[in-house]
């Protein structure tokens, strides 16, 4: 396993950008936060899912962003960035429609990530840490970001070998079902504190989370 925190600072700067698709997903319906879209609340002065979709840029040149519809209010917080808006109308089938229209869309490559898009405090190098994870793991199928103690979380590499296991997905299981049985071809990226974990669902998690801002 690899801290990405630790690994020194000309090596971002080397390896900060690569062509490597990353997929956020962001066609859930938010349903827990009762009446309002977590993706549309402000993290720094700015909405969640533009934090995140900024923060995949300067990780990789080709960014794609799952959302419930072309016209859906989402796409608004996504206008003068350059990713590519994937509209994925069955995402309401669960979280698994999403995973397997999304990746049926990426462009050929020889691996490709997904990020949830609720994870305020990922950051570029975080990213970064788990896409060059195969230049020191070239062996596994999945690289997995974690949190410090080594709980797996996001964001999630994925050999393009395991394209065809997305083609079947179905419920709200999301990518459990590809990355569960193959936990011994994953190789754990550790990150600073629980951030490969930490989202935000509820209105009771953003009002934690804007407390100890």
């Amino acid at each position: 396993m690899t801290r990405g925190a630790d690994s020194p600072p000309f090596l971002w700067h080397t390896l900060a950008m690569t062509d490597t698709p990353i997929l956020i997903l962001a066609a859930g319906q938010s349903r827990r936060m009762r009446g309002t879209d977590k993706l549309a609340e402000l993290v720094r002065g700015e909405p969640l899912l533009t934090r995140v979709a900024r923060t995949a840029l300067a990780a990789s040149s080709r960014v794609f962003v799952a959302l419930p519809a072309a016209d859906h209010p989402r796409a608004g917080l996504l206008a003068g960035l350059a990713v590519t808006s994937l509209a994925v109308p069955q995402a309401t089938e669960g979280q698994a429609a999403t995973l397997r229209m999304g990746v049926a869309a990426l462009p050929d490559c020889p691996r490709f990530m997904v990020l949830l898009a609720d994870l305020p405090d990922l950051t570029a190098g975080d990213l970064t840490a788990v896409l060059t994870a195969p230049l020191t793991a070239p062996d596994a199928l999945i690289w997995r970001g974690a949190t410090d103690d080594g709980k797996p979380g996001h964001p999630i590499l994925f050999a393009a070998s395991l394209r065809p296991r997305f083609a079947t997905l179905s419920g709200d299981s999301g990518g459990q079902e590809v990355t569960v049985p193959l936990s011994a071809q994953t190789h754990l990226v550790r990150l600073p504190g629980n951030r490969a974990r930490h989202d935000l669902d509820t209105p009771e998690d953003w009002a934690a989370y804007r407390s100890g801002q």
